[in-house]
Order: structure tokens, then sequence, then C-alpha cells
């Protein structure tokens, strides 16, 4: 009796797995990886030659404005040091 996780000249089940080939990663910074897929092509919206764990750089993915939709809504506004501050209270303004 062959020992368990042996499975030299075990066939596989014909007909039933799919085709494994050649795949290419395709990032939408450009960058391109060679491997092997069940998908001939695979797009990927980062990568390890853009994502910022791996290169250092912080990146703002701000889509459609969302950042400004989200100041506008609360009513923050934005101040010279880059901080969002709530508007300015009755007594602040009493105070001007």
């Amino acid at each position: 009796m062959a020992p368990l996780g042996d499975f030299t000249g075990v066939a596989m089940k014909p007909k039933i797995h799919p085709k494994y080939v050649e795949a290419t990663i395709t990032c939408a910074c450009g960058h391109q990886v060679k491997t092997r897929s069940t998908k001939k092509e695979i797009k990927v919206d980062v990568c390890s030659a853009c994502h910022p764990f791996y290169t250092g750089k912080q990146k703002l993915l701000d889509s459609a404005g969302r950042v400004e939709r989200y100041l506008r809504k609360y009513g923050l506004e934005k101040e010279a040091g880059g901080e969002e501050s709530v508007d300015k209270t009755e007594e602040e303004k009493a105070d001007e």
C-alpha cells in the first residue's frame, strides 16, 4: 500500500479539467506579467509595480471628485493647513 500523499502514477480524470494556458496579467499602469492560468488575459487595477505598499509612494485616488462631494455634503471646508474643519459655531461667528 502506498503512503498517503504519494500520487505518482495516478492519472487525472479526462475531460473535466480546464485548459491551463500561458496568460498575460496587465495592470492599469501598463506593467505586464507572464504566467499560466485558465484565462489568456487578466486585467488588474494595481500591481506590485504601482501599489503604494511596494513603491513607498502615496497615491490619492479620487474618482469623480468624491472627496469634494463629501466635503460639500457634510459642510466641511479645507483650511490652509490641509485639514478639514466643521463650520464655525454661532459663538465663533459673534466673536468676529
